[in-house]
């Protein structure tokens, strides 16, 4: 007999047994109907997913064709015993943890257990609270596991992005809010370009953010960062033998969000492993027999100019149109200079506090140079001048007002931005004032005799 039970209703499910159980997806290996019964009946209002398989041959069908967090196996069952078809799913990509439920349990098949890759045991008879009690535990131990792998790699990758949030209140940084807002509730496959420094992963962070998954793991992966000849296992996962395996960052990424940086640096091969995940929904770790389903949202980045790489051979094109499905611009802080100030002074707050140094003077004059500059860093390289000044004491010479250091940031006056918009479409006109006069809706005068009491 081959059953899956229905999903329990979308939302974690809190009580005393914890977060990971309610967040699991758990199948249950045992010919006693009385037992599948038992235990589905127990573990159904805690879980998120409860499936059922009669033999190990159910079983494996059901592994076919969805992943599971957790597997309550019994040992003796006609055909084969638990342990034994354990150790052939192990060879063939079984990445689910096992509690195994006996009768009979010796030293001797404690240590096959532990060998072929059994969590924990329960032995029979036993009550509802233990089971529930032995799978909390085992899942708390798997997700705690998970969430330290995903940390030690966000640390290990430049990380400003991971505590960035999409500031700005231009035009421009408003028409991608509105666009995110869009996509948030939608599985769809997002590329984000334009030029480094100009906040794509602090983009796709605040998506994740928005989305239904925002509990779920966010995975950044810099493409570039990683060595060609390892990039493949560590996306994808290896598995090595009966036990020994590594968990691809896409497994651990399962049903959250997996964002790729510098798309344009994946080899050929992996570009074509990337595709059929994108077609499927399945990965394949190197090793593995078994595919394993996957819920996961895919968002990707860019620099470089993908479709003359496509024309180049150089990308796919197949995958680049996967990618593609809807792509969004990140604007250049030359464009949104109207942002400048906002983003100065959360970076002085934020560096005064991490570093323990006293604040610069965000004054009309250092705001002025700052939004006259082209930035071609964009965002990352105003976040890296703030840090610099406020260690060394003082803006750089290019940058530098009247003001020392101050405990509080100047606030913007009207006539700052009424100046600074003037100056930078002038700039736009090449000087021009008649022009400029004409794009700003104002005379020629008025044009002039603002620029006498500047002195420009």
């Amino acid at each position: 007999m081959l059953q899956v039970n229905r999903d329990t209703v979308a939302g974690a499910k809190h009580d005393a047994y914890g977060e990971s159980l309610s967040h699991a997806s758990v199948l249950i290996v045992d010919d006693e109907p009385g037992m599948r019964n038992f235990l589905s009946k127990t573990l159904e209002p805690h879980c998120k997913r409860v499936a059922l398989a009669a033999c190990p041959k159910d079983a494996a069908i059901i592994l076919d064709t969805a992943h599971f967090d957790l597997i309550i196996l019994d040992n003796i069952m006609p055909g084969c015993t638990g342990l034994e078809w354990l150790s052939e799913q192990r060879k063939v990509g079984l990445y689910a943890d096992i509690i195994m439920i006996t009768a009979h349990a010796d030293l001797e098949m404690a240590i096959t257990a532990l060998r072929s890759g059994v969590t924990d045991f329960v032995l029979k008879p036993f009550r509802a609270n233990q089971i529930l009690t032995a799978a909390a535990r085992v899942l708390d131990r798997k997700f705690l596991q998970r969430d330290n792998y995903l940390l030690r790699h966000a640390l290990s990758v430049e990380g400003e992005a991971a505590r960035g949030r999409l500031l700005g209140a231009s035009a421009s940084i408003q028409s991608v809010r509105m666009v995110l807002t869009k996509l948030a509730p939608l599985p769809t496959p997002v590329l984000f370009t334009g030029q480094s420094g100009t906040g794509k992963e602090i983009a796709a962070r605040t998506l994740h953010g928005m989305s239904n998954r925002a509990s779920k793991p966010f995975v950044a992966v810099n493409c570039a960062a990683i060595a060609p000849d390892r990039i493949a296992q560590e996306l994808f996962g290896v598995v090595d033998g009966d036990t020994s395996r590594h968990d691809g960052l896409l497994l651990h990424a399962n049903d959250g969000t997996l964002f790729l940086d510098e798309v344009a640096q994946l080899s050929e091969s992996v570009q074509a492993t990337l595709l059929r995940v994108l077609e499927d929904h399945r990965i394949r770790p190197s090793g593995a027999e078994r595919e394993i389903p996957l819920t996961l949202r895919f968002l990707f980045a860019t620099n470089a100019d993908l479709p003359a790489a496509v024309a180049a051979g150089k990308f796919r094109a197949d995958l680049f149109h996967r990618m593609n499905v809807v792509a969004i611009e990140m604007p250049p802080l030359r464009d949104r200079t109207e942002d400048i100030v906002e983003l100065a002074a959360l970076f002085m707050d934020h560096f005064s506090r991490v570093l323990g140094l006293p604040a610069l003077e965000l004054n009309d004059a250092v705001l002025l140079k700052l939004s006259r500059y082209d930035w071609p860093g964009n965002v990352r390289e105003l976040r890296n001048l703030i840090e610099r000044s406020v260690i060394l004491g003082y803006f750089p010479e290019e940058f530098a007002g009247t003001g020392q250091r101050s405990g509080v940031a100047a606030i913007e006056t009207l006539e700052l931005v009424e100046q600074r918009h003037i100056m930078n479409v002038l700039d736009s006109c090449n000087g021009n004032r008649a022009e400029a006069a004409r794009r700003l809706g104002v005379s020629r005068k008025t044009i002039d005799r603002k620029c006498i009491s500047w002195d420009v």
